[in-house]
């Protein structure tokens, strides 16, 4: 019997999206959470009650990251200053889909992608390698349009990406709300005709 597919809320965010001082917050806030994890791994907590307590950790953590970025006033926000910039990783964001995963959505924010991507059981292609062609695809066309603010040494993305994987199918409703409700967070036009890149099934 093969395994269920798999649902995963990937957020990219351009090099620079936040200050030093908030990442550092952020990652104190993540370790905490995990040190709290594991100690209460130590008592021999039943797994159930440790995955709910791991889930809620990570759903926390996305919530104060997500906001983090969509409040941001540091870096660039290429992704809205440069309408073909955005066109660009929309449309590596739909090429997923030819290499086998589904796209239930996606929304593009000045500073950083929502991207929510089922991955089948049985795929020719890894979700990181698809990811690792998918960044370095839209950085290559996403440079030159930005090659005098952006030294060639200088990184076009933060490396890697945060990946939120949703444990139970019921979430997904809430997941496809938030992703639209994105667009007001991070202050682009509510009407889909004014900012095109969103995809909702």
């Amino acid at each position: 019997m093969s395994a269920a597919p798999e649902t995963i809320l990937l957020t990219l965010r351009l090099t620079r999206s936040l200050s030093a001082a908030r990442g550092r917050e952020l990652r104190a806030a993540q370790a905490a959470a995990r040190q709290q994890w594991r100690e209460l791994a130590e008592t021999g907590a039943a797994p159930d009650v440790l995955a709910a307590a791991r889930q809620r950790a990570e759903k926390q953590f996305f919530i104060q990251f997500d906001l983090a970025l969509s409040q941001s006033t540091v870096g660039p926000a290429w992704l809205a200053e440069y309408e073909k910039m955005a066109e660009t990783l929309a449309g590596e964001i739909l090429l997923l889909e030819e290499s086998g995963f589904i796209v239930p959505a996606f929304a593009i924010l000045p500073r950083h992608a929502h991207v929510l991507v089922r991955r089948p059981a049985q795929n020719r292609l890894s979700l990181p390698k698809a990811l690792e062609l998918l960044q370095l695809r839209a950085a290559q066309h996403c440079r030159r349009l930005v090659r005098p603010r952006l030294p060639p040494e200088a990184h076009f993305w933060h490396p890697g990406a945060h990946e939120y994987v949703v444990p139970d199918e019921a979430d997904l409703p809430r997941l496809l709300a938030y992703i639209r409700e994105s667009r007001r967070r991070g202050g682009l036009p509510a009407r889909f005709e004014e900012w095109p890149y969103v995809k909702e099934e």
